[in-house]
């Protein structure tokens, strides 16, 4: 007798923790790939393969295009914050010697700075319960990175924090910019109208601030097609997905999954030490997740 096959809710409860494992291997792509190439340059390859890709998509399946040109707008704003500006910054920081660990901390601040503009500009109500799991889940990521922060200069690391900051700010603002003005769109026609201006504005100041020499390195070739194809094709498709789902809050509590899961990640491939304090705090950071998602 055959087993029942999995039901789609079944299978849709499982996007945020797909989503946190696949987002958490950017910093991973990022480690191989940036020594062959400087970020913004990385960033403009990357952004091109997707559209090229994508918009070979959308011909061969004959998907929907925005039918109202505001909406092209505010889907192209959206791409624009939540990749470009926050993987400008991820990426530059990363390359001026900050260390993913810390990078991941800053942007592990989402939530919390989601959740006072989700309250502001969405009227989403924050439970304490929420507040208390968003609390926890910051404590959970400031365990798993704190051993990492002893290693940056102190005069050094206001400069290296700019970039990370920026993205934070980037990544926030769009998410909580696309869960109001534009929630729901096709995922191929919306990725093409997303990374253009990216692809536009990052080559701009690649061509203008860097040396655009790439080594075509093997590993450079890896890490620039798995953040194609998994991160800005599969795992944006799911960040899209669960926008259009859940709360700005829901979707942004998932960040604080990521930099202990990248540590366990780097764990894996590097032999990157986990301490008995970060396994603490990745547990903080679960738990603090399960609050902040949990029913109203």
């Amino acid at each position: 007798m055959s087993s029942q096959p999995p039901t789609r809710p079944a299978i849709e409860a499982l996007y945020p923790l797909l989503f946190v494992v696949l987002w958490s291997t950017g910093f991973i792509g990022a480690k191989f790939g940036l020594p062959d190439a400087a970020p913004l340059t990385f960033l403009a390859w990357r952004y091109a393969a997707v559209i090229v890709l994508m918009g070979g998509l959308v011909a061969l399946t004959r998907a929907p295009w925005p039918k109202a040109s505001g909406a092209w707008a505010h889907i192209a704003v959206s791409g624009l914050l939540v990749h470009g500006v926050y993987l400008g910054g991820v990426f530059i920081a990363i390359s001026h010697g900050l260390p993913a660990g810390i990078t991941a901390l800053v942007v592990g601040l989402q939530p919390v700075v989601t959740a006072v503009g989700a309250r502001a500009f969405l009227g989403e109500q924050v439970l304490p319960k929420q507040w208390a799991g968003l609390a926890l889940g910051f404590l959970g990521v400031g365990l798993v990175v704190a051993a990492k922060t002893s290693s940056v200069p102190t005069q050094a690391l206001m400069t290296m924090l700019t970039p990370a900051v920026v993205a934070l700010l980037g990544i926030t603002a769009g998410t909580l910019y696309q869960k109001r003005f534009c929630p729901s769109f096709d995922l191929r026609s919306g990725a093409v109208i997303q990374f253009v201006p990216c692809l536009a504005l990052t080559a701009a100041l690649a061509l203008a601030t860097e040396d655009t020499t790439v080594n075509w390195t093997p590993s450079f070739l890896f890490a620039l097609g798995w953040l194609v194809l998994v991160l800005s094709i599969g795992a944006v498709s799911l960040l899209n997905l669960l926008i259009r789902r859940g709360s700005a809050v829901h979707v942004a509590s998932l960040f604080y999954l990521t930099p202990p899961t990248t540590a366990v990640i780097a764990w894996a491939l590097f032999g990157e030490t986990l301490r008995g304090l970060a396994i603490v705090g990745m547990g903080l950071a679960v738990f603090g997740v399960w609050l902040a998602r949990g029913k109203r």
